[in-house]
Order: structure tokens, then sequence, then C-alpha cells
């Protein structure tokens, strides 16, 4: 590949970075089915407040040509000149904790439509070792009438974004990356080396790279469920968890974790997607399905927590008057993907409690959309007979609240 033009294909969280980073150096289109995504992007302004608004503007471009920049597009026909298409899309689990590819197989039918001879297409998103090569390049294929490592070249290089995180962009964190043969793998890498300062990793192939990206959210899930017991076991002894673990920190060799909910789209569900792919090869995986059920009680576990509390202070829990603080799935940052805060909210409800819920960061019609709530962004006034902090936003690191009975799930 000579001049290379690069299509992102989704332009969220993980979309948006990469489409910047790479405008720095070569011409790109990014393209998202979400019209009002496009029209805020092309204002040169970020929703999720994951990219400065200035450095946005930098790269931004008004139509699609061959100079280095960003123009931003729902338009199929605006990616049809390019030659390199990266695929960003969300790959959740449905209801039953099953992976869902659908708007992965959807993005790789687009592709298909545009593809051309000499073209190379990469995936980013986290999936099953095999999808990209067993369900995704198939999709192509069928679309296309074109034949992968014939006509056309794939890769995948996980994404390894970190929302609200700004110390670890994308150009910062060394990229993993692999290829359907290895005059791909070295194409892939070349390219990713050309804007990551920290460099590539190559893997020997591409089920290695998609193995890698979902054990490392896998591994910390698993840790995390193991700090959540212990904070189980603990408050059963009246035992602070924070003071245990930063006691036990003190040796060089301590991992250092600590309890809290475990939501979002990656470490709540890419476990879900290693397990599946597993039993289809005959193995139950216990260890990692532990990890999920335990992570997945940690909602209700605190709101009885909360009740337990009460109940001890004398207050009526149904009719009272509870202050949640924080509904996005992590800390500073807009995303409400998966949030297992508002699990907590809505098992509050069933005990009968009114809840107010307080986020600066969460988009309140957002999560009316998503999970039926209202949010404030500023701190209500009042007293509250119980309070539970359950996001550390830095906005309540120092937070005065007046209640009788105050939760923090850290």
């Amino acid at each position: 590949m000579n001049k290379i033009s690069i299509a992102v294909i989704g332009l969220g969280y993980a979309g948006l970075p990469l489409a910047r980073l790479f405008a720095t150096k070569y011409p790109v289109v990014g393209f998202d089915t979400n019209s009002a995504r496009i029209n805020e992007l092309m204002a040169g302004t970020d929703s999720t407040l994951e990219m400065d608004n200035a450095l946005l503007h930098s790269v931004l471009k008004s139509a699609p040509d061959t100079r280095a920049g960003l123009f931003c597009s729902a338009d199929l026909e605006a990616i049809r000149q390019c030659n390199c298409y990266m695929i960003t899309v969300p790959t959740p689990v449905d209801r039953n904790n099953r992976p869902d590819l659908t708007a992965l197989l959807r993005a790789s039918e687009m592709v298909g439509r545009v593809v051309r001879k000499g073209d190379l297409v990469i995936y980013e998103s986290t999936v099953y070792p095999g999808a990209t090569e067993e369900d995704c390049i198939p999709v192509i294929e069928n679309t296309s009438g074109l034949k992968c490592n014939v006509d056309f070249l794939a890769g995948y290089s996980p994404e390894r974004i970190n929302p609200g995180d700004r110390e670890h962009t994308v150009e910062k964190v060394r990229k993993v990356v692999s290829g359907s043969t290895p005059r791909a793998a070295q194409i892939v890498s070349r390219l990713y080396a050309s804007v990551v300062e920290a460099g590539t990793h190559p893997a020997p192939s591409i089920r290695v790279a998609e193995a890698a990206k979902v054990i490392e959210n896998t591994q910390r899930d698993i840790n995390i469920a193991f700090v959540n017991e212990l904070k189980k076991i603990f408050d059963r002894m009246d035992i602070d968890t924070n003071a245990v673990l930063e006691a036990a920190g003190t040796k060089w060799n301590f991992l250092h974790f600590k309890p809290g909910l475990v939501g979002g789209h990656c470490i709540g569900v890419d476990p879900y997607y290693l397990a599946q792919k597993a039993q289809e090869y005959g193995y139950h995986p216990e260890i990692i399905l532990a990890g999920r059920r335990m992570n997945d009680s940690m909602s209700e576990y605190v709101a009885g927590e909360v009740v337990k509390k009460m109940v001890k202070q004398g207050i009526q829990v149904k009719g009272s008057d509870i202050l949640v603080l924080g509904i996005t799935f992590k800390e500073n940052c807009t995303d409400i993907r998966n949030s297992k805060a508002a699990d907590v909210v809505k098992a509050l409800e069933e005990y009968g409690a009114r809840v107010t819920v307080c986020d600066p960061w969460a988009n309140p019609a957002d999560v009316r959309r998503e999970y039926g709530l209202d949010v404030r962004k500023e701190m209500p006034a009042g007293t509250f007979d119980a309070a539970v902090l359950t996001v550390s936003h830095r906005e309540f690191v120092n937070i005065k609240i007046d209640s009788r009975v105050f939760y923090a799930i850290r």
C-alpha cells in the first residue's frame, strides 16, 4: 500500500481517539451511523468528553481529500475511496450474557460493500478468539465477492482505550498487532508504529491477538472479584477492607485492586466472550464465571448493606430518601453502558425507598433513555436518610452530605 487513506468505522470511545491520531499523518474518514454524533464531531465537540475539543478541531477538515486530517460522515459513500478500513464498533453481550456481534457483523457488511482489491481491513473490537476470521471476514467476502488473502488483507489490533484516563492515551500504549498473512502483519505493524509512540507488539496470529485482548480484562475482572469477596468477608468481621489492602500493599509483589462495581463495556463483558468460546470447545471455565457471579452480585450487596445500616439506625426504609452519588460505570467519565450503579438504584427502589441520583458527568437524557432514571448534575439540597457513594468522581472527593447513614463501596 503506497498512499494510505483510512476509514474508521465507529466513532465512540475507541474509534474517535484512533481516528484523531491517524489524522495527524493520514487522510482519515470517520464513519458512524449516528448522524447526531457526526454533526457534533464536525462542529468540533465530543460529548463523551474523552477528547479535548481543541485537539479534535485541530485535525478536522470540511471534506474528504488527500490531505492529512479527519472528515466525519454518516454516508457510506464517503469511505468508498479509502483503502484501509478500521472497525471499532461495540461488542456487548445480550440479556443472557451471550456475545452480541450484531454491530460488528453489520460493520463488516458495510465494509464489504466498499472494499476493493488491494485493500486492508483491520478489526479493533474486543471478540473471542477466532471471531475475526470465522465470523467477520466471511461476511466481507460474501458481500464483496472478494477473497481474503487473495484480493484483500486483514488484521486485528485490539483497542486499549481506558475511558476517563488522560494518561494512557492511544499513542502512549503499546499496540498489539496481527495479520491474516505475514505480509499483512508487517503492513499493520508499520501502520500503527507510524503514529503510536509506544510502538507495537506483533502477535504470531490474529487468534493470539484476540485472546490477548480478552484476557486483559478477564484478569482484572477476576482480581476485582477477589477483593469484592474480601470486602464481604471483612464487612462481617467489622474490619475496614481498605485498611487491610493498604497494609497488605506494603509488600513489593502485592497486586493493588480495590472493591467496586464492575460494569462498563469491557471488564464486565469480555469474560463472557472467552467463557462462551471455551464452552464451545467443551470446557466449562469455573474461575472466570465465578468472578463474574461475584462482581455481578455487588449491586444487590451494596443495596442490602445500606438497608442494614438504616435499620440499625432505626430508619424506616420504605418511604425513606436516599441519595446515590454516581451513575456512570466508572469515575470521571460519561460512559453509562452496563452501569452497575443503576442496579443499586433499582434495588433500593425495590425496598420502597425514594432515590435521588446525582452525577455531574452523566447525560441525563441518556440515563433516562437507557435506565428510566432521572439524574441531577448538581448536588441536591436537603437532608437524606442515607447516601451511597457508588462512583468516585473527583467532584465527590471532599463532598459534605447531610445524611444519617453513609455507605461507600470503596
